[in-house]
């Protein structure tokens, strides 16, 4: 079902209750600015508003549409943008890390001259937060410009959060790979799935500096906004930190799953060695006993004697083999 929200400000100034109904006579009038979010939204009902604001065709399938990339497009008389929040989920117990704690939620928007039109197609994203960053923000009165600052504001501290978390899990994974105590498969486990989410984020934050550039330096109704360029530059310098931190973890989770075959090869390669160690030491009471019991006269057969030369030189070996093997730390 749609679910249809809006806000209008007048001169700058929070003006009276926003009507969808009225949403073309809002855009039309001098002054004004307008916000309306349409979630969940029905083909037919966005198909007309799209018919009725003069937007592209394929802009509105792309807003429809089950996938589709982190984008922005320059029409002649809008500009179409498609991004992705991110929001962190508590993470599962280790033996249960198996499933993602990053939900991703998607957000596109038509920015027109006076007024910023988004769709989304998840109730998970706070849309709550994007109106209330409008106020704090303020600026209104600077245009269209300051509202789609304030949404794409929400969308990049959402993935400032995410890679934090992801950050976070990779320093655990660290701690891990030395402790004796964490079984291999839990490390393995948490470390493909976080591998996994990296993917998944950079895939949703490296295209933001493209969008936030061309954004930033399409002047729709024919006005600068210089009181905006700094919070722009401001914006798209954070774009580049996550991009940058992102690629930093990527090459992080890499180092810590090669690490841990390295570790595995290595504490194979110390059992196998405490394995023919002791299989060298158990051989020599064995060749000893076997020979003792040929079925040939020898010194000592059937003595007291005998019996106490044997066990001798079986100990005497044993004790030499031992500590010749610890000193070298094959055991």
């Amino acid at each position: 079902m749609t679910h249809v929200r809006g806000r209008i400000w007048l001169d700058g100034k929070p003006a009276d209750d926003f009507e969808f109904s009225s949403i073309s006579d809002y855009l039309a009038t001098e002054g004004t600015l307008v916000w309306c979010d349409v979630y969940d939204p029905d083909h037919a009902i966005l198909k007309e508003l799209a018919q009725e604001l003069g937007l592209n065709e394929w802009a509105v399938e792309d807003a429809l549409a089950d996938a589709e990339r982190t984008k922005a497009v320059v029409y002649k008389s809008h500009t179409f943008f498609t991004v992705y929040g991110v929001t962190v989920t508590e993470p599962p117990p280790d033996d249960q890390y198996t499933e993602s704690c990053l939900e991703v939620h998607r957000i596109s928007g038509f920015v027109l001259p006076r007024g910023l039109i988004t769709v989304r197609l998840s109730p998970r994203f706070d849309i709550d937060e994007v109106s209330r960053r409008f106020d704090e923000l303020g600026g209104q009165e600077h245009g269209v410009g300051s509202l789609v600052h304030g949404l794409l504001d929400v969308v990049v501290d959402g993935h400032f959060t995410a890679v934090q978390q992801l950050d976070d899990g990779i320093e655990g994974l660290e701690d891990d790979l030395f402790a004796d105590q964490v079984p291999r498969k839990g490390v393995q486990r948490k470390t493909f799935r976080l591998r996994k989410d990296l993917v998944a984020l950079r895939r949703v934050v490296l295209p933001m500096r493209e969008v936030v550039s061309a954004i930033q330096h399409r002047r729709l109704d024919g006005k600068t906004a210089p009181e905006l360029d700094p919070v722009y530059a401001d914006l798209y310098d954070h774009v580049l930190r996550v991009s940058e931190w992102t690629e930093s973890l990527r090459d992080m989770v890499t180092t810590v799953f090669e690490t841990n075959l390295s570790l595995q090869d290595a504490r194979l390669n110390t059992v196998m060695k405490k394995l023919t160690g002791w299989a060298a030491i158990i051989a020599v009471p064995t060749a000893i006993t076997g020979f003792y019991g040929q079925n040939v006269e020898y010194p000592g057969i059937q003595t007291v004697g005998g019996f106490v030369v044997s066990s001798a030189t079986i100990l005497v070996l044993v004790v030499v083999l031992y500590v010749t093997f610890k000193r070298r730390d094959w055991l």
